[in-house]
């Protein structure tokens, strides 16, 4: 082996979870903090534990609300469609025919 190019080794880190335990093992840094082991991960406990560092779960929940918010005053398409087939149904047609003598200008109304 060589010389100068392996880092310093450890027999005695500590290493230490947020849940409490802590246990010794070697490694090349003398202190190792962890979120998760085999005391509280939820493989080896059987309980569900959800980890979110990226608060992932907050800002999922955030949206899921502001959607339900949203659509309680957004109307659909089918609505928008009916209203405005709705309105043109209201309007007055005016049809321009030509014709060879003259240019008529005709109305069509709605049926009796």
């Amino acid at each position: 082996m060589k010389n100068g190019i392996h880092p310093q080794y450890y027999p005695d880190c500590q290493v230490t979870c947020v849940c409490g335990n802590s246990f010794v093992t070697g490694a090349t840094v003398p202190e190792i903090k962890i979120e998760l082991c085999s005391a509280c991960h939820p493989f080896y406990t059987g309980k569900q534990k959800l980890v979110d560092t990226a608060r992932r779960v907050e800002k999922f929940s955030a949206k899921k609300e502001a959607s339900k918010k949203v659509a309680t005053v957004r109307r659909g398409k089918k609505v928008k469609n009916e209203a405005r087939s709705k309105e043109r149904a209201k309007k007055e047609i005016v049809v321009k025919t030509k014709d060879i003598k003259k240019i008529a200008q005709v109305t069509l109304g709605k049926k009796k």
